[in-house]
């Protein structure tokens, strides 16, 4: 049986620090490999219906492959995940404008994101199996963003086949705040194309719409009678990006937020998380499903409040359990 936790070098950042892959393991061969750059899932196996392990997400061999990709693929997204329009918003009154990677927007973090940075790293042998623990501190001011954030985040991997994403974060001043993981999945392995041929329900029963520029309306528009109607298990033949209401829940609760099924190999995706949205985006052979806040939420008061006070801990869990 493999070793449940193994490292070993994974080249340099552009600072020239030392970058690190870390691989969690558990007793059925199910195996994430998590890197320290950008806290990002590099390869997720997993088991389908024949006992075959594939790898079911995207990401690169090699490192120097992330440092100016555009497309965020399995990495930790902060300060704050999705678009805040015109990089602009106002707390207590006061204005803040953080920098802008996406025309006059601002993108899953701004210039520098979270994606971008190294994180320290703990690994550590769970009751239910392996834990990689990264930690984070981006200073008063990063990318225009008030406040010193200390941002940790836990992934385990358990005998059940989930990986377990554990969120917590806090502050020195008045912040906002949106974090997730960006992996992009493909249940049929990394031979596939694209995710068309995919089983995809969304436990929503309304979503946001957005303008030209991807950017939320600020309407909560119901999704039956739309082509955004996932209510039911369909194919995920429908090109997304766009912001699902999952179901209301109790606070702090997990609950479902999503299925995805692929028929030709077996293998299923489950999602629970305690976030109240799910941002769904299809590209590059797979779909990225984002557990969140909403995008552009802090110039929105009808949506879910992305505010973090000093004193306040910030806390978000999203499981993705596998299965064939």
């Amino acid at each position: 049986m493999n070793a449940p936790i193994t490292m070993r070098p994974f080249g340099r950042a552009p600072d020239g620090r030392p970058v690190e892959a870390y691989t969690l393991t558990n007793v059925h061969g199910m195996s994430v490999c998590i890197l320290t750059y950008g806290g990002t899932v590099q390869s997720l196996r997993a088991l389908d219906r024949d006992g075959e392990l594939d790898d079911v997400v995207l990401g690169y061999d090699e490192l120097e492959r992330y440092f100016d990709s555009p497309r965020y693929f399995g990495a930790l997204i902060g300060r704050y995940a999705n678009r805040i329009a015109k990089g602009w918003f106002s707390i207590d009154g006061r204005d803040y404008q953080v920098t802008r990677n996406e025309g006059e927007n601002s993108l899953h973090g701004g210039v520098e994101g979270f994606d971008k940075r190294l994180w320290t790293a703990k690994a550590q042998e769970t009751r239910v199996g392996a834990r990689l623990t990264l930690n984070l501190v981006s200073p008063d001011g990063d990318q225009g963003f008030p406040g010193e954030l200390a941002v940790q985040v836990a992934y385990e991997l358990t005998r059940g086949n989930e990986l377990r994403l554990d969120f917590q974060a806090t502050t020195t001043a008045p912040t906002v705040i949106n974090l997730t993981n960006h992996s992009y999945w493909n249940l049929s392995g990394l031979d596939g194309r694209h995710t068309r041929d995919h089983e995809f329900q969304v436990f929503a029963e309304a979503y946001t719409p957005v303008d030209e520029a991807l950017l939320p309306t600020g309407e909560i528009a119901p999704v039956a009678g739309t082509e955004f109607d996932f209510r039911e298990p369909r194919l995920l033949t429908v090109d997304l990006d766009h912001n699902f209401v999952l179901r209301p829940k109790g606070r702090g609760a997990l609950a479902p937020a999503a299925r995805l099924h692929h028929p030709g190999v077996g293998r299923t995706l489950q999602i629970d998380t305690t976030e109240p949205g799910l941002q769904v985006f299809t590209g590059f052979g797979g779909v990225a499903l984002e557990t969140q806040r909403f995008p552009d939420a802090p110039n929105h008061p009808n949506f879910v409040p992305t505010l973090l006070r000093p004193g306040v801990t910030w806390k978000s869990t999203t499981v993705f359990k596998l299965s064939a």
